[in-house]
């Protein structure tokens, strides 16, 4: 499992491009994940896109992860979820992905920055943890101007087995103080889907943890 970057998409911060066409230039550039983001579409539209977005990453060897609704990532043979702490909780989660004949090599992520909460997801059935925000975000406004900082990423990577992911803030000038931490990688939003230049930016964001 390669997650040394988890390109999360945003149609409104990609325009005028399509999300398509930015994540095909990531793809290309190397990107090992997408994290399909879309809270304002509805189910169909959703799994429309995440059957898109599937094409594209089985095209490259990459993984795709839906954010929030499992039902979309199942019925679209995605490779994963990611659950935040108000979605379904893991161990349903798990439960549904078996039921659904998906075995544990379907992935969940969940989101926390609570070294307890990590341990606690990881025995629920995590796969990884994606940690922040580290560095601030604008892209979820129920945070404010949450600054986790590194330390407290470090601890979160110390307190569990499997990988953890600084997620917030991220940009290439500062995603070396992640990888110092021993985090796996970085989940970006703005930073790829404002990016001018994609392929740089992710080769940028990804070169830290390439030389790890």
């Amino acid at each position: 499992m390669d997650l040394g970057l988890i390109v999360i998409t945003d149609s409104r911060l990609a325009a005028p491009r399509g999300v398509e066409a930015v994540v095909a230039t990531a793809l290309q550039a190397g990107a090992p994940a997408i994290q399909l983001r879309n809270k304002t579409a509805t189910p169909a539209e959703l799994y429309q896109q995440a059957i898109e977005l599937r094409d594209l990453t089985r095209r490259y060897g990459a993984l795709l992860f839906v954010n929030d609704r499992l039902d979309v990532a199942l019925a679209a043979e995605a490779d994963g979820v990611h659950l935040g702490p108000d979605d379904l909780p893991i161990p349903a989660a798990r439960a549904a992905v078996r039921n659904a004949g998906r075995d544990d090599a379907f992935l969940i992520g969940c989101s926390t920055d609570d070294p307890h909460e990590a341990r606690r997801a990881v025995h629920d059935g995590a796969s990884y943890i994606g940690c922040g925000a580290v560095f601030g975000t604008s892209s979820k406004p129920e945070v404010g101007d949450e600054r986790i900082g590194t330390d407290r990423l470090a601890e979160v990577v110390a307190a569990v087995s499997v990988p953890v992911v600084g997620i917030g803030g991220v940009s290439p000038d500062n995603v070396h103080r992640i990888a110092a931490t021993g985090a796996a990688g970085v989940a970006v939003l703005s930073a790829v889907m404002t990016a001018e230049d994609v392929a740089p930016t992710v080769r940028a964001l990804l070169a830290p943890f390439r030389r790890a």
